[in-house]
């Protein structure tokens, strides 16, 4: 680690810090004075982000105990104490939901679900004395919910209910919880997904989704070492303001969703609106139009105040 003297800065640990989002949030927190421990696996990728300003590399897998336990004590050990968390490390898988295996769920939960449960439960009593926050990235997919990727949105699903409850037990201890909702930016999880194809795409053979598993193999062999399948969607540096502003604003959002075109809000925010309106509908205590338009006339002026 090099830069200023990490007993005057406030600390933050990103997990999943090797490319990315992850090196993104990095990078960007790095630079505006924050010193970040940065999650890791790899010893090319901890040598490497030890080389950035302001950051201090940590061997992390967040599905292995004894890690976090250790980075737990390397990181009381740096004098700083610890403002936040940003649980990023997450993996995608595609399938048929009929026909996938249950380690197939287990596998994306205990990276995507259990990851932020494990981090968050352990480095609580640092965030809680600090009154700092825990920012959790989840996805777009945590609204919508797409034909292949159902497993991914059940993760991400279950990430928006843990940060909304999380929110509410830490807000009357001065902390926050807070989530970060990326739509397709170009990131490394895609490269891991094809790493892991090839023996989805055999399994998928004579399954509901065969043909189009089979289309995003061939997506996949025909990439260039080191490109990504979203190498055509912008970098995620947006993710990365958003990170810096619900760690740096007097009063953060409760929900960022950091999204690189306008039809990838406008399909969110319909999911949204669809939801409610189901909701709405056809029941006992059914709003009338003009009930549910002041009531999101009110929520649109409440949050004139945040900042």
């Amino acid at each position: 680690m090099r830069g200023a003297d990490a007993g005057n800065q406030k600390a933050v640990l990103v997990t999943g810090s090797s490319t990315g989002i992850g090196r993104k949030i990095t990078v960007k927190l790095a630079g505006e004075g924050f010193l970040v421990y940065a999650g890791a696996r790899k010893d090319k990728d901890i040598d490497a982000l030890n080389k950035i300003d302001n950051v201090k590399a940590v061997r992390l897998d967040v599905t292995i105990q004894e890690e976090i336990d250790q980075a737990v004590k390397l990181v009381e050990s740096g004098g700083s104490g610890l403002y936040a968390v940003v649980n990023n490390a997450g993996v995608l898988g595609l399938g048929s939901l009929i026909e996938a295996e249950e380690s197939e769920l287990d596998f994306i939960f205990d990276v995507n679900i259990y990851g932020p449960y494990r981090i968050t439960k352990a480095f609580a009593p640092m965030i809680i004395e600090s009154k700092g926050r825990v920012v959790n990235i989840s996805s777009i997919s945590g609204v919508l919910s797409s034909e292949l990727a159902g497993i991914y949105s059940m993760s991400k699903h279950a990430v928006e209910a843990y940060t909304d409850s999380l929110d509410q037990q830490l807000r009357p201890l001065g902390a926050r919880a807070i989530a970060i909702e990326p739509g397709t930016y170009d990131s490394k999880i895609f490269n891991n997904l094809c790493a892991r194809l090839p023996s989805s795409a055999k399994q998928a053979s004579g399954s509901l989704v065969a043909e189009k598993m089979k289309e995003i193999a061939g997506e996949c062999d025909d990439l260039p070492d080191g490109e990504s399948p979203n190498n055509r969607f912008p970098q995620p540096d947006r993710v990365a303001d958003a990170v810096y502003h619900a760690l740096s604003a007097t009063n953060p959002k409760e929900h960022y969703m950091v999204v690189p075109t306008r039809e990838e809000a406008r399909l969110t925010i319909a999911k949204a609106i669809e939801e409610l309106v189901s909701l709405n509908e056809d029941n006992e205590f059914t709003y009338s139009r003009d009930e549910l338009i002041e009531a999101l006339d009110e929520e649109l002026a409440s949050r004139s105040l945040v900042n």
